[in-house]
């Protein structure tokens, strides 16, 4: 796999040297292509199943695993060659883990010259244990080149407002995966204008670390140019409550690169009926 450059659409220009904000999504096309293409991600994602009350084998992995409703549970003998990711002592006999809705664990791993070629993540979902297996030699990572991407638009970086609620809200929201229902936990909206509109929008946004805000959206690309949705992320706002609202950093879920994500659909109104042409577009990958 080659180190993946900033994709289609990021590539750098003479311009950059005169326009620090091109600069600056140049680099944050490199850094997001760098941090898809990293060891056993999302690019590597081959199998989610799952796990039934009986011991049972699953593909892509030896051994037997079962749940019991509490704890996931794996049987396998040394010669199955499966060692724990933490500290690589190898499974002999039967271990077991007990995760909490939405946790996931990076638990075993097997295969290839350093035993390393596949990782098994445990994941709760739904109130249920899952695994999804990650190869290191799965095609849709080996072959991946960087995320093709709109050019950039300085006019779609938005100055927006964030109206915060009294307390948040948790609204109930379908997942890429349809056996999973998730929570949006709305803490407020981000009120904008886009260029040649006459109306305001208005985007339920989720918290992120040191008061960022994201923000999941439908637009009219989707599924023309870009998968069925995206999200973008902000700076937290300022003390007046602006905030940057910068749609060429609009990125795609790893549901746009794998079917076996379980990724967050965006609350009922978080669609806009306008083309944002900006961002990441659909990768096209399965």
């Amino acid at each position: 796999m080659t180190t993946p450059e900033p994709g289609p659409g990021a590539k750098p220009t003479p311009d950059a040297a005169q326009n620090p904000q091109l600069a600056r999504w140049q680099r944050f096309r490199t850094s997001r292509n760098a941090a898809l293409a990293s060891e056993h991600g999302w690019l590597t994602l081959t199998s989610f199943q799952w796990l039934e009350g009986e011991p049972a084998a699953v593909e892509f992995a030896p051994g037997l695993w079962s749940t019991d409703g509490t704890a996931a549970v794996l049987t396998a003998a040394a010669s199955d060659g499966l060692t724990l990711v933490e500290t690589g002592e190898p499974v002999d006999g039967t271990i077991s883990a007990v995760l909490a809705d939405e946790e996931s664990l990076m638990w075993v791993q097997y295969g290839g010259d350093d035993g390393r070629q596949v990782v098994v993540e445990l994941a709760m979902r739904a109130d249920k244990y899952a695994i999804r297996t990650r190869d290191s030699q799965s095609p849709v990572f080996t072959e991946f080149d960087g995320v093709p991407t709109f050019d950039f638009r300085p006019d779609l970086v938005i100055e927006a407002r964030f109206m915060p609620y009294p307390e948040p809200v948790d609204v109930p929201i379908g997942t890429a995966n349809p056996l999973v229902d998730g929570v949006h936990r709305s803490v407020g909206e981000l009120v904008f204008r886009l260029p040649g509109t006459d109306h305001e929008f208005h985007l339920q946004a989720e918290e992120e670390k040191l008061g960022a805000l994201t923000v999941t959206f439908h637009d009219e690309t989707n599924g023309e140019s870009t998968d069925e949705w995206r999200k973008v992320s902000t700076a937290r706002p300022r003390p007046d409550g602006s905030v940057i609202l910068d749609f060429n950093r609009a990125i795609n879920y790893p549901s746009a690169f794998t079917p076996y994500g379980t990724c967050p659909m965006p609350v009922r109104n978080n669609s806009l009926d306008a083309k944002i042409e900006a961002g990441e577009k659909e990768p096209g990958l399965f």
